[in-house]
């Protein structure tokens, strides 16, 4: 399979709201619940989707996940749930990250170990986990794990 990460650009709207809409009830099914869904056309604007750098990942020649940047803030990060562990999400995070500076955040819902996982591999660690308002759904209760990436520390190692 060939992925080519790219810039978004407008033609892309039908895919990434599909692609959102899909994978966002995945992820709140086990933490706020699917309940408290709204599409990404109700929530785009208001949660910031265009604030910073936004790229679109093609796996096989069509639009398979996206993944937003804001201030070194990961804002946004979806994948087609038919292209679920095919590596295209590990390769646009890694793609973020490489126009990040040192230090990263971001959130993680509590219920959802599989981007939770994704985001430990990449070096993220949970640095505060916070339960509050559903961003974008306020009407809903969700606790957040926040989680930080940070290449400015050397990992201390040990010798002898």
């Amino acid at each position: 399979m060939k992925i080519e990460i790219r810039p978004y650009a407008n033609d892309d709207w039908d895919a990434i709201a599909r692609i959102h809409d899909a994978a966002r009830l995945d992820e709140l099914r086990d933490s706020a619940g699917v309940e408290a869904f709204l599409t990404l056309a109700q929530t785009a604007e208001q949660e910031g989707l265009f604030d910073g750098q936004l790229w679109v990942a093609e796996a096989d020649g069509s639009v398979a996940a996206f993944v937003a940047l804001d201030d070194d803030e990961v804002t946004w990060l979806y994948v087609d749930p038919q292209r679920y562990r095919q590596g295209i999400g590990r390769a646009l995070l890694r793609h973020a990250l490489a126009a990040a500076g040192p230090r990263v955040e971001v959130t993680v819902l509590d219920g959802n170990p599989a981007a939770e996982a994704l985001y430990a591999s990449e070096g993220f660690v949970v640095t505060e986990t916070r339960t509050g308002a559903l961003v974008g759904n306020e009407a809903f209760t969700a606790t957040g794990h926040i989680m930080h990436r940070d290449t400015t520390t050397a990992p201390t190692s040990v010798t002898g």
